[in-house]
């Protein structure tokens, strides 16, 4: 690709992993990430893609003050010019008249394998840090399934001395497997209570780790879910986090790994 990009040119865009006319889940670019090395089966398997989303410098001159639909027409130059076979795709920009026509393509954000929608002000520039105002990220919601907590490890900086990293689990018949680890989503509050759970309920140690007596009950948020063979419960989960504490459930009444496999794709 940086062999047929003109000299002077920085574009925006985002590694996916794309075959069969499809884009694939996260967890599949988890296995090329990282790698020295990647081999050429693991490149069929898992082939990838760069989806262009905006023009930032353009024959050696910065282009980001410049309207969106100007940078657009400028990035849609650019890819008409680039030869077919290169793993490139240009985002489709869509356009509406009213909020319900928005809200409406929203929902087939899983459909189309994407979190949401990008709004952006036509005329908008392309900013710098998470300034606000003439783009807005509008997430679908979150999935959500109720879990009991079943390990816990203590947090860093000012949570070093409370436990406050948790392992969650779901019910395979009548044994509880592990599908997420959480960080994020309580009170300081119902972190303290959580603390004082987890060290009068220890029943194991595995170093930082311990594993707690199977009696709490969470609601844990994620944005996608994929199948994955390398997660005992067969599936990956992404960006977890606990969204409440239910008090009003207890561990039997948790859910299942079949109710999370239903929500796969």
């Amino acid at each position: 690709l940086a062999e047929h990009l003109p000299h002077g040119t920085v574009v925006d865009g985002e590694l996916l992993p794309f075959k069969d006319g499809q884009i694939g889940d996260f967890n599949a670019l988890q296995k090329r990430i990282g790698r020295k090395t990647v081999s050429q089966k693991l490149q069929q398997e898992v082939p990838i893609s760069i989806m262009l989303y905006d023009l930032l410098e353009w024959g050696g001159k910065d282009q980001r003050q410049l309207p969106l639909h100007q940078r657009q027409k400028l990035l849609r130059k650019l890819y008409q010019k680039l030869p077919e076979e290169l793993p490139l795709m240009l985002s489709e920009v869509l356009h509406f008249s009213s909020w319900d026509a928005i809200a409406e393509e929203r929902e087939r954000a899983q459909e189309m394998r994407s979190e949401g929608l990008m709004l952006k002000h036509k005329d908008s520039p392309y900013a710098v840090g998470r300034k606000k105002g003439t783009w807005w990220k509008w997430k679908s919601d979150p999935k959500t399934i109720d879990a009991v907590l079943t390990y816990a490890m203590r947090g860093h900086g000012r949570r070093t001395n409370l436990y406050t990293d948790y392992t969650f689990a779901l019910w395979q018949g009548e044994e509880l497997v592990t599908f997420a680890k959480a960080y994020s989503g309580l009170t300081d509050a119902e972190i303290k209570k959580v603390d004082q759970f987890v060290k009068q309920n220890t029943t194991d140690r595995f170093g930082p780790v311990r594993q707690v007596k199977p009696e709490l009950v969470f609601e844990i948020a994620f944005e996608g879910i994929a199948a994955s063979s390398r997660h005992k419960s067969g599936v990956a989960v992404r960006f977890p986090r606990i969204l409440r504490w239910r008090h009003d459930k207890k561990m039997k009444e948790a859910n299942s790994l079949e109710d999370l496999k239903k929500l796969l794709p």
